[in-house]
């Protein structure tokens, strides 16, 4: 199930979601290839992706890690690793990666960047996303596996969404062979099932940790993001915005909670 919008209008328009959305866009086109030119993908992920053992010096120096078609990351000491837990929210590995991801951010973003004010929900979207990379570094301290996408920061996002709107309703485009429908889900539903996802999926890693080696995904930014998410949209909520959209939402949708 995917989602694809929410019955939760916003009062302003979403300034900060939207430039976020360019700069992951412009990230992907101009510095990464769009995905069309393997030398260029490698290398920004390599030099601008975050490596856990690169972080911790947990990772042997000069271990190459390969990524396909003759191309690999090799573990080096350069300063641009200390930026890379930021860097990294800016970068993805295929197309696949940053359409999911826009999406999400996109159908989730708006409506929280409307309840914090746009400054408030930019270092918000910052801080999750560091978080994150906390959690997957904590997990896998000596991997040489590099992780980029902004997944983690935007599950923060997620998990602010849960606290804010848990009975706003969320669209799903449900796909089984050739039935299509879209499917209206209270967001607790779609966040909570999501979440459960992830550390289901997570929980088998923890045993399987390999310096030599890693996940492909990483799941735990996704948990370390969204638990970071949930905690701290209290101290960036601001009140009067959340109480004016409320009012907003249920005169447009009288009958939905």
């Amino acid at each position: 199930m995917i989602p694809i919008s929410d019955d939760n209008p916003t009062l302003r328009a979403p300034l900060v979601t939207w430039l976020l959305l360019a700069a992951i866009g412009a990230t992907w086109v101009f510095i990464q290839g769009a995905g069309l030119n393997a030398l260029a993908l490698v290398s920004s992920v390599c030099n601008l992706g975050l490596v856990p053992g690169e972080l911790t010096g947990l990772a042997r120096v000069g271990l190459a890690v390969p990524l396909g078609d003759g191309l690999a990351c090799v573990i080096d000491q350069e300063p641009i690793n200390r930026l890379t837990p930021l860097t990294s929210m800016f970068l993805h590995g295929s197309w696949g990666h940053i359409l999911g991801n826009c999406l999400f951010f996109w159908v989730f973003g708006n409506n929280v960047e409307d309840s914090m004010g746009r400054l408030r929900f930019l270092v918000f979207y910052i801080v999750c996303g560091l978080a994150a990379a906390a959690a997957q570094v904590l997990v896998d301290p000596s991997s040489p596996v590099p992780m980029v996408g902004a997944s983690g920061a935007i599950s923060g996002i997620m998990g602010a969404y849960l606290i804010l709107y848990p009975r706003v309703r969320v669209n799903m485009l449900f796909i089984f062979i050739i039935i299509i429908r879209i499917i209206p889900l209270p967001a607790w539903v779609v966040l909570l099932y999501w979440f459960g996802l992830q550390v289901i999926t997570g929980l088998p890693q923890l045993n399987q940790i390999d310096a030599a080696g890693g996940s492909g995904v990483a799941v735990w930014a996704h948990v370390g993001g969204f638990v970071a998410g949930l905690v701290l949209v209290k101290l960036f909520e601001n009140r009067e915005l959340t109480s004016r959209r409320s009012g907003w939402r249920h005169r447009l949708h009288p009958n939905h909670p």
